[in-house]
């Protein structure tokens, strides 16, 4: 089921399909039924990103430093940042199906994230949501600790590159996706630091998605 989840992009265009957010999705009519279902997604594991080396040297240019937020950790011989899943819940439906967008649902991880500081100014991006029917994620924002924006729109997800499922034991392992600066992230970014250099889409690294099915 997670085969789909975050890679709803076109990889032949770079743009995002036509599909409303899970929440405001159409209506299953009362036939359909999920081919598969999780409805409990609280017992993790994690959302990997591993750093692109042009993020690197764009935070460099910048004078940004990265560091990760509450349970969220860096591996810096990798240069990977994991961010633990606390909760949702996936529906997969049918592609065939009329149901849009057939994979629905949302990847909490609340109490973690990372931080940009550069000087006196600090921002986190904390408290991640991926929505798989759109394939963006959401988080909260704050700067020298106070919140500015929550459940902003902060990163696309690209699945042109995305490798097959597999299974390591009883987790379901999603590799491959590419994440991107949303507009809205980059434009509050670029007025946060007095910049102009953080640019839509810029891509920030390849995700790697661990979830217990059991």
């Amino acid at each position: 089921m997670f085969s789909l989840a975050a890679c709803s992009m076109d990889s032949n265009s770079g743009s995002t399909e036509s599909t409303t957010s899970a929440s405001a999705s159409a209506e299953p009519s009362a036939e359909a039924t999920p081919v598969a279902s999780l409805p409990d997604l609280s017992n993790g594991v994690d959302t990997q990103v591993t750093v692109d080396q042009s993020f690197v040297d764009a935070l460099t240019s910048l004078g940004l430093t990265p560091a990760p937020v509450g349970t969220g950790t860096f591996d810096g011989a990798t240069g990977t940042f994991a961010f633990p899943i606390t909760g949702g819940n996936v529906d997969y439906y049918d592609p065939s199906s009329d149901v849009r967008p057939y994979v629905q649902g949302e990847l909490d991880h609340d109490g973690s994230g990372l931080s940009l500081t550069a000087g006196d100014t600090t921002v986190e991006l904390t408290d991640f949501r991926i929505d798989p029917g759109e394939s963006k994620l959401y988080g909260t924002v704050s700067a020298n600790g106070e919140v500015v924006v929550e459940d902003a729109y902060l990163f696309n997800l690209w699945g042109g590159t995305l490798k097959p499922l597999q299974m390591e034991g009883t987790n379901a392992v999603l590799e491959g996706t590419t994440v991107h600066i949303s507009p809205d992230a980059a434009a509050l970014l670029n007025e946060t630091f007095s910049t102009d250099a953080v640019q839509d889409e810029m891509l920030v690294g390849v995700a790697k998605i661990t979830v217990a099915t059991e």
